[in-house]
């Protein structure tokens, strides 16, 4: 689907690439000393390096807590699976990057889909739905599940600020992120339905 996107994107619905050209454009004239170093910090979270070590350490912390492996690796599959979508259809797609003047040095890949996008929205989307149903306390959960919630966001909108993606890119990357956590959450669910099944199983026998 994202592959899909990307090639009608570029090919066949080409005027929705002008479109965009347009708009990050116009993010350009936005720029200012005020907004420039909050874009950057949240470009950075999207980067490959925060993000993996972001999610080691929240499987580690998941994992001393609980001592449930496949609980604690569902951001972990997350992440690797939003990668492996992601370089695939970087390398069918092809995209050049927006003609926007960048303010990052941007990664020998295609600008569709956004991967700092969507390796944020993976790990942060993995780590709401967690939160959702193993933390009891509400003032806490909410907490958490806000700040999940809008970081992924705010990756998005400062790679478009920084000029280096189409907002297509983005809304692409996010799709990609959101459906890959819910693959490795629904996986945790299914695995644990299944292990509980095989004791009680081996309980009756």
């Amino acid at each position: 689907m994202i592959v899909g996107i990307g090639l009608l994107v570029t090919g066949p619905l080409a005027v929705i690439d002008h479109e965009e050209d347009r708009i990050s454009a116009d993010f350009n004239r936005f720029r200012n000393d005020l907004l420039d170093p909050f874009s950057a910090v949240f470009s950075h979270v999207g980067n490959t390096e925060y993000v993996i070590g972001v999610c080691l350490l929240v499987v580690g912390l998941l994992y001393w807590r609980t001592r449930d492996l496949r609980w604690s690796v569902v951001p972990l599959v997350s992440i690797s699976l939003q990668a492996t979508i992601f370089l695939f259809a970087t390398m069918a797609v092809g995209r050049q990057r927006p003609p926007a003047i960048p303010m990052d040095a941007s990664p020998p890949t295609s600008s569709f889909p956004s991967g700092h996008t969507g390796a944020s929205t993976a790990l942060y989307v993995s780590l709401l739905l967690l939160a959702a149903t193993g933390i009891e306390r509400d003032g806490l959960r909410r907490l958490v599940v806000g700040v999940c919630a809008v970081l992924p966001l705010l990756v998005g909108l400062a790679r478009l600020y920084r000029g280096a993606h189409h907002i297509s890119d983005v809304v692409a990357g996010l799709l990609n992120g959101i459906v890959c956590a819910l693959l490795a959450y629904h996986w945790w669910k299914a695995t644990r339905k299944d292990t509980a099944g095989a004791r009680a199983t081996a309980a009756v026998a």
